[in-house]
This record gives C-alpha cells, sequence and structure tokens, in this order.
C-alpha cells in the first residue's frame, strides 16, 4: 500500500508565538510554525516546508482574528524581511519576548529570577539608527534597489520607503536609487552602511572597484543637498575612510544623564536604538550600583558604553575588549569625557583565553558583562567559585546564552538570579537584549 502523503494545507489554533514571532501550533502531534499568526488565532495554514520534527507553514487565511492583531504600519511589510512583528501590537511584542526570556532561563538554565524587571521600551517607529542596506543592481526594475533582504531570500526588496529608520533617512532610500542607478559602479556597490550620530549622518558606501571621478563628484552633489557625509569601504571594516565632506562633525552619541559624549566610527559597532539604549545603560548602571572606592570590570567592554557611566558614578572600571580597535576609541573617550584617572581599558581576546582574561582583570569587587550572541560561557567558567566579584550585571543579545551561562553562574559559582527582565531595543524584530542581576555572599 502507498504511503499516505501529509496534506500540505490546514487549519490551527496558534498557542503561541516563538523568538522570532512566528506563530506555535501542533498539528496531529507535530508543532508547526506558522508565519503570520498570532496567539490564540484561529488560522488556515499551508506547509513550505517539512522536517522531520517540525513543519514550517504560513496562514493564507485569519479565521479567528486576536485582538492583538493590527494592521502593520508598513507597506512593505511580508515582503521585507526587515521586521517580523508588525501585525502584533507593540505591548503584545514586549510580553512575547519577556516570555521568551523566561522560558528559556527556566529549560536552558534550569534557573528562575526572583524578581521580573519592568521591560525597558524606547521608540517604536523611526528607531534604528545603525543598518546595512543592500545595494543591487537589477536591470528588470529599471536600476537599482536599496534596502532590506526579502523574506526568506536573498534577494533585495523593491522599498521606497522604511518605517523603523528616522524619517530622514527612509526619505532617503528613493534619491539613493536613482543616485547609484546614474553611477558608472552602479553593479559593484554591494552595500550602504547607516550610522547616525547626534550631529552627523553617516553613509558609508562599499565599493568593489576605485569610484571614476565622475561618480566621487555625484556623491560630492549628493551629499551636499542631502546634508550627510559619505565614507568609502573598499575592503574590510578597517578600510573605511572618510571621502566628503571632511570637516563634518564627529558621530558620537550622548547619556545624557551621566554627562558623556561618545565618539563612534561608522564601521564600529553601537546600540541601534539610542533612546533604548539610553533607558538599558541607566538600568544596568542602577543593578551595578558602582560607588566610589569600588574596582569594578566590564567585559565585552566595546567603545565603553558601559564602563565609562560606571567611571562618571565615582568608581574605577577596567574595562576589556577583543578589539584594540575599539578599546583605543574608548581610552579616547574616556579622556574627552574627564574619566581618564578612573578607566582602564584592556584588548584581550575574551574567547580563546578566558582564564587569561581573569587574570589580567584582576580583583574586582562587581562585574558587568556585555558579549556577543555567542555568550560568555568561558568566562564564567573562569570566575573565582566564592568572593568578589559578589556581583554581575549580565547584558545579553540573545536569551539562550544568558540562560546557559546562569546555570553555570547559579548552580556552579553560587549566584542567585534576583532579577532579569528584557529592553526591547528592536521593535517589530525577534531581536531582544536582556539584562540579568546575579549576586552571591560577600
Amino acid at each position: 500500500m502507498a504511503e499516505r502523503r501529509k496534506p500540505s494545507v490546514g487549519v490551527a489554533t496558534i498557542e503561541s508565538l516563538d523568538q522570532e514571532g512566528i506563530g506555535v501550533a501542533h498539528v496531529d502531534g507535530k508543532a508547526t510554525f506558522i508565519e503570520g499568526g498570532i496567539t490564540g488565532e484561529r488560522v488556515a495554514f499551508a506547509i513550505r516546508r517539512s522536517r522531520g520534527h517540525f513543519d514550517l507553514a504560513v496562514a493564507t487565511e485569519i479565521l479567528s482574528p486576536s485582538a492583538l492583531r493590527v494592521t502593520p504600519r508598513c507597506a512593505y511589510f511580508g515582503t521585507c524581511g526587515g521586521c517580523a512583528m508588525q501585525h502584533v501590537e507593540a505591548s503584545a511584542q514586549v510580553a512575547v519576548k519577556q516570555r521568551v526570556l523566561e522560558e528559556a532561563l527556566a529549560r536552558i538554565g534550569k534557573v528562575s529570577p526572583e524578581s521580573i524587571l519592568p521591560p525597558i521600551h524606547g521608540a517604536t517607529w523611526g528607531y534604528r539608527q545603525r543598518a546595512r542596506l543592500s545595494v543591487h543592481y537589477v536591470a528588470k526594475k529599471g536600476g537599482v534597489l536599496v534596502g532590506f533582504h526579502e523574506k526568506r531570500s536573498s534577494f533585495v526588496a523593491d522599498v521606497r520607503s522604511c518605517e523603523v529608520l528616522p524619517l530622514a533617512v527612509s526619505r532617503l532610500i528613493v534619491p539613493l536609487r536613482e543616485l547609484f542607478s546614474s553611477m558608472v559602479l552602479r553593479d559593484r556597490l554591494p552595500q550602504v552602511e547607516l550610522a547616525v550620530g547626534a550631529r552627523v549622518t553617516v553613509l558609508v558606501l562599499r565599493n568593489l572597484e576605485p569610484l571614476s571621478p565622475g561618480d566621487e563628484e555625484k556623491l560630492r552633489h549628493f551629499a551636499d543637498r542631502h546634508v550627510i557625509q559619505w565614507w568609502l569601504q573598499p575592503k574590510g571594516p578597517e578600510t573605511a575612510h572618510p571621502l566628503y565632506p571632511f570637516d563634518s562633525p564627529a558621530l558620537d552619541y550622548e547619556l545624557p544623564e551621566f554627562g558623556l559624549r561618545i565618539a563612534f566610527g561608522p564601521t564600529e559597532f553601537t546600540q541601534v536604538n539610542a533612546q533604548a539604549n539610553r533607558a538599558l545603560v541607566r538600568r544596568a548602571i542602577g543593578l551595578l550600583a558602582p560607588v566610589p572606592g569600588e574596582r569594578i570590570g566590564d567585559l565585552f567592554c566595546g567603545l565603553g558604553n558601559f564602563t565609562l557611566p560606571i567611571a562618571a558614578k565615582g568608581a574605577h572600571v577596567v574595562g576589556m575588549e577583543g578589539a584594540r580597535t575599539l578599546t583605543a576609541r574608548g581610552e579616547a573617550n574616556a579622556l574627552a569625557n574627564g574619566l581618564a584617572g578612573r578607566v582602564s581599558f584592556i584588548a584581550h581576546d575574551l574567547y580563546t583565553d578566558a582564564p587569561g582574561a581573569i587574570a589580567k582583570l584582576g580583583a574586582v569587587d562587581k562585574l558587568l558583562i556585555d558579549p556577543p550572541r555567542d555568550g560568555a560561557l568561558e568566562i564564567c567558567k573562569a570566575l573565582p567559585d566564592a568572593g568578589a566579584p559578589w556581583r554581575i550585571v549580565y547584558v545579553s543579545c540573545n536569551p539562550a546564552t544568558l540562560a546557559r551561562d546562569a546555570n553555570v553562574l547559579v548552580n556552579l559559582k553560587g549566584f542567585r538570579l534576583q532579577s532579569a527582565g528584557i529592553a526591547n531595543l528592536f521593535p517589530h524584530t525577534g531581536h531582544v537584549e536582556s539584562v540579568a542581576l546575579f549576586e552571591r555572599p560577600k
């Protein structure tokens, strides 16, 4: 008898949303991830890919809409892959991300926070002050496309605006399409990187070949007309250099609560959401509670986003980061903000030599950890088993690795997970930042 094939369409009730804002249901006992569904909705769906233990599907009709469903603001939502959750009411997005964090801590870390921190909010629209936009010449489209990739595709979405970019930058998409379409090198410009500072907007153009004099002149005219600064990046990020104008203000952002102005390069890492970052720094420093006379470590410190506010509170802080370019930037920022006497930076690879990093750091009363998505497992393992540091604030961009590392801190190093919560730095996407406070006896 021939094996009966599973139907490619069906009806299901969405039980929850996963970290990417995709609906989770069970159909005949098999997990089915249904894009476009919201918790509680009954939807018709079509399977687009079947795997051994789960199916991937897309909602074809919403049979019973949720009260949390809203009309996406962006005309390109569903095609452009830049956002995943515009159809979900903003506060519900936050609730989904909080649940993702709590479930990761319980399931992966086998830990539970003693209290849940209120979620950190920022601007919901026009917040994205850092972005990499793809640039692609498509003859059939009549020119160059500029934007994020299409959902589940390597193609560049054909958009003329973007609701999560600042309005002034969104309005540049069409002029950029026209500019690049007119250039000789139009098919050798794969990317433009956006960096919006407090006083200047920089566009870093990735150019695979040297620009012609005519193309450079077009870039200069564009800069004058739209009040931006062009940088060129012929190879890796270290090759980025200003093209025009040379007298633009430096890129920087402000942390006014701490009296700080922090400079950064257009290809250096900073948080994309300046408003939410201020709230994130306020929360992290409040939990850490630095006081004069303490010695505090800041691991994966970058260019000093947390290091300098810690020092501004009077503590001596040691920032450690793998990239020497970032520690050099941190040193310059400390000097510019009058904090050089309370701050020191060390360039050290925290992934390949965690024990060496802890040794170089020396004795600290408290610790702030803000690692990339891979987390800080080896650092957590290398910490002393008792005593100082007695307080750790862990800022994470990946709930799964935070939960994994929390298991080590709680079950091997004797810390309590006192509190945890999320920071919604990327509204309408599945990305979530988290903050957790760990303490143990002094």
